[in-house]
């Protein structure tokens, strides 16, 4: 049996911004998506997505507020 080497990967931040504005580029994208599906939907699941695309758009805040941390701390 061979032992393995636990340790941890260090923290390589170095492409955070970048994965931050690709999350925040996917979930406009989802929004819009939505948008474009409401038009067949029926009352309930019409609310269902306008709840979604809310939580969407705060998802996006935060991801912008940590691009702007992340950024500031470069």
């Amino acid at each position: 049996m061979t032992e393995k080497n636990h340790t941890p990967k260090p923290d390589d931040r170095s492409d955070n911004v970048e994965k931050l504005q690709n999350m925040v580029q996917n979930t406009i994208q989802n929004i819009e998506e939505a948008h474009e599906t409401m038009q067949f939907a029926s009352g309930e699941e019409k609310q269902n997505i306008i709840e979604k695309n809310k939580r969407r758009e705060e998802a996006i805040e935060g991801f912008r507020s940590e691009i702007q941390d992340e950024a500031h701390d470069r």
